[in-house]
């Protein structure tokens, strides 16, 4: 059973169709104690990094997913969901993240290495480019996503990076460290290869990969 975590500011319904297609059961919460009974738990998000924060720290999620992710369970954050499992954010002012992985949220600057402009926010299909080995990047070739964010993850640690795209800058786009994982894109509505990156999400929440 998989667990979508309920903060106020998720795409529950796309996230919780896109597991109706690949025949998986699902419950959304907000409640630790239920959440905690989850398989794997999937962390979405959509809108301001400190907002975002400053929503799971009054009900109390914060703590319980750095506590559920130490635990060795799988838990998978998809666009913004994937930006708070890093240290801190610059969106809004400064804010600290979950600090599941190495790294800040930054925007956009709007002009590429060679000086040319490029449209901030981040709308669109990106080829994926496999940097690192990943359980979800398993079986799969390099394919095109669909993008929709203004903000970005710098990190030193190129390790926690398994999968980029360029857009001005190498934009990480696949994350993951231990049982932590994310997505910058929306897998939901990337077709066949988001599809199939949650199917192998899902596959490592049974233990099968």
């Amino acid at each position: 059973m998989i667990g979508i975590i309920d903060y106020g500011m998720g795409n529950l319904f796309s996230v919780s169709c896109a597991l109706d297609r690949l025949g998986v059961e699902w419950f959304i919460s907000d409640d630790p104690e239920k959440l905690q009974n989850a398989k794997g738990l999937i962390l979405p998000g959509v809108g301001s990094f400190k907002d975002a924060m400053a929503l799971l720290d009054r009900q109390e999620l914060t703590r319980f997913i750095q506590d559920y992710a130490k635990s060795g369970k799988p838990l998978l954050g998809i666009c913004l969901g994937m930006q708070l499992l890093f240290e801190e954010s610059e969106e809004n002012g400064p804010s600290k993240g979950l600090a599941l992985l190495p790294g800040r949220v930054v925007r956009f600057s709007g002009t590429d290495r060679n000086g040319e402009s490029y449209k901030v926010p981040h709308m669109g299909w990106n080829r994926l480019k496999f940097t690192n080995r990943s359980e979800l990047q398993n079986g799969l070739e390099q394919d095109y996503v669909y993008f929709v964010h203004s903000f970005y993850v710098e990190t030193d640690d190129k390790t926690v990076i398994t999968a980029s795209a360029e857009y001005g800058v190498e934009v990480p786009a696949v994350v993951g460290r231990g049982s932590v994982y994310g997505m910058q894109f929306h897998p939901e509505k990337s077709g066949g290869m988001g599809m199939a990156l949650l199917e192998n999400y899902l596959e490592l929440v049974e233990g099968k990969v």
